[in-house]
């Protein structure tokens, strides 16, 4: 693969800094460069701002009115926008339940759902994991009962990303309790205005709710909500959690983050030197750069694959492992890099509107350290995608 872009990339590469320097105002880059939230309006906001471009939808197919970039477009376009600290693309229903949609969905559904995700009006979030089936997927325990046009659906979500904002979830529910795990789920769309259903947040280390529980209780979902066949959802779940985990993989935000701890490195420190002359760091340094640098080629040939229609298989739980291992290992370097300012403090110096405590650069660090611990869970755990790739590479 030649790593050097054309001459049309160099001027799309433009194109999409042209805009990013046109439309994103400076308060918001600020406010995310301190790691403090931009709120729902911040999100949707951007999306809209994508949407009017005809950028928001860049990963699906023209045949759903997408832009069908191309795998270098877009790693130039995710690696621009963290470089410029833009607010990242809500993944929910653009990146996870678009695909499935479209590829499984039913021709009702993809006319209803997809331009409403597209104009903001569907705010998704995802119900997958259960406070005894997270890495175990499919011992769920989430029932949907047939009554009529309707399942009446009971049970519990948990780490539910970004609940307390949407007004739709895509869910996975047990729809036969004799079948064996995987053969008994089906794959829901339930609005969240339906009685029955709670959302009760949980507050993280820096003060936020991210994270959130969400109750069914005798929530009734009519039947045009299901996507494709009774019992078939963990087909459905798989497709989509592969592209979970190549977003997971964050090559733009992991770029980003490199750039910012190079930046601290060279600032001089109390004894005069830049830690970036410390021969350990400095070879730490290196070392996630060239990390960094494979797997940058790797996802471009993995997206490749997704956009010729393929699903991308294996290669996404690689991927994942090591886009996570990577991106914690820059949040690990930058909390060295600031030393005691990257200790923990008051959550309300980090979600509210106070000053940070130390120097500017230092502000978001705990905060993104602690919170990306999370990464090698979700999607799929770690640990479960070494069991995939051993199982497909080596026959497990």
């Amino acid at each position: 693969m030649d790593l050097n872009y054309t001459d049309e990339e160099k001027a799309f590469r433009d194109e999409v800094r042209a805009f990013l320097a046109e439309k994103l105002p400076k308060e918001i880059c600020d406010k995310i460069r301190a790691g403090r939230n931009i709120g729902k309006e911040g999100y949707e906001w951007w999306h809209a701002t994508l949407n009017e471009r005809g950028w928001l939808n860049f990963n699906w197919p023209k045949e759903f009115g997408g832009a069908e970039w191309n795998a270098v477009q877009r790693h130039i376009f995710e690696e621009e926008c963290a470089a410029a600290y833009a607010p990242r693309i809500v993944p929910f229903g653009l990146s996870m339940l678009g695909p499935v949609l479209q590829k499984f969905g039913s021709k009702a559904q993809q006319d209803y759902f997809l331009p409403r995700i597209l104009n903001g009006e569907h705010w998704w979030c995802q119900g997958y994991s259960e406070p005894g089936a997270g890495s175990d997927l499919a011992s769920l325990k989430t029932r949907a009962v047939r009554d009529g046009d309707h399942y009446v659906v009971n049970g519990q979500k948990t780490w539910t990303t970004l609940a307390q904002y949407a007004n739709w979830i895509f869910c996975l529910v047990r729809t036969d309790p004799e079948a064996k795990a995987q053969e008994g789920i089906s794959f829901l769309l339930i609005d969240m205005n339906t009685p029955g259903i709670e959302v009760r947040p949980i507050v993280l280390l820096d003060g936020t709710p991210e994270v959130n529980e969400v109750f069914f209780d005798d929530v009734r979902v009519p039947v045009e909500n299901l996507v494709g066949e009774e019992n078939k959802g963990w087909t459905y779940a798989k497709y989509l959690l592969t592209h979970e985990r190549t977003n997971i993989a964050g090559v733009g935000f992991s770029q980003a983050g490199l750039d910012m701890v190079k930046r601290i490195a060279r600032i001089e420190t109390a004894n005069g030197r830049p830690l970036i002359e410390n021969p350990h760091f400095a070879a730490r340094l290196a070392r996630v750069e060239i990390d960094l640098m494979a797997m940058a080629t790797t996802n471009m040939r993995i997206i490749s694959k997704a956009a010729a229609g393929q699903a991308p298989g294996v290669e996404s739980s690689m991927l994942k492992v090591k886009g996570t291992i990577i991106r914690q290992e820059i949040n690990d370097l930058a909390r060295r890099a600031v030393g005691p300012y990257a200790m923990p403090f008051a959550s309300e110096a980090v979600a509210g509107d106070n000053d940070p405590i130390g120097p500017d650069y230092a502000a978001p660090v705990a905060a993104q350290y602690f919170n990306n611990r999370k990464l090698s869970i979700f999607g799929g755990s770690n640990e479960i995608q070494r069991g995939i790739i051993a199982k497909v590479k080596m026959g497990g």
